[in-house]
């Protein structure tokens, strides 16, 4: 008879810890999605402001948000609307938010593209010829030249 009950009483134990457990991770996962909007720009959990009253009447709003059982969307829904698109850390990824994703990497394809493109036309560039066609032989009389300008331009 008292095994039952003492197992019965460890389980509980256990869920109600696991349970405030999820729920802290849970506050700390959504809070790091969100801004202060204190002006501080900073992540609502990681705003460093003595005494910022927008921080924690953020952090009690979020907070009870999660004891209501209200989940992510919702939840963020309500600080856009109270608080406006700024408050959201990321932008969403939704309607004409999708460009502010969708942008670093196209600039990203197109600078590579651009960086191939000028080093291959670098690349398939042809050599530089005199005017007349005929490339330029060593000869013992431009060798000299050549000795004669580097002692003239020796410090």
């Amino acid at each position: 008879m008292r095994r039952p009950i003492l197992s019965t009483l460890l389980l509980s134990l256990a869920i109600i810890f696991f349970v405030g457990a999820g729920d802290d991770a849970h506050f700390k996962e959504l809070g790091h999605r969100m801004m202060c909007v204190c002006g501080c720009n900073q992540i609502l959990l990681e705003c460093n402001h003595v005494g910022c009253r927008d921080s924690d009447r953020m952090r009690g709003e979020l907070m009870t948000a999660l004891e209501r059982g209200d989940n992510d969307d919702l939840t963020l829904q309500g600080f856009v609307q109270k608080y406006g698109p700024t408050v959201v850390a990321a932008p969403i990824n939704k309607g004409f938010n999708r460009v502010a994703w969708i942008t670093p990497f196209v600039a990203l394809g197109l600078g590579i593209s651009f960086v191939v493109f000028v080093v291959r036309s670098w690349k398939n560039r042809p050599a530089p010829a005199l005017a007349d066609g005929i490339s330029p032989l060593p000869t013992p009389e431009s060798n000299s030249f050549r000795d004669q300008a580097r002692k003239e331009t020796e410090l």
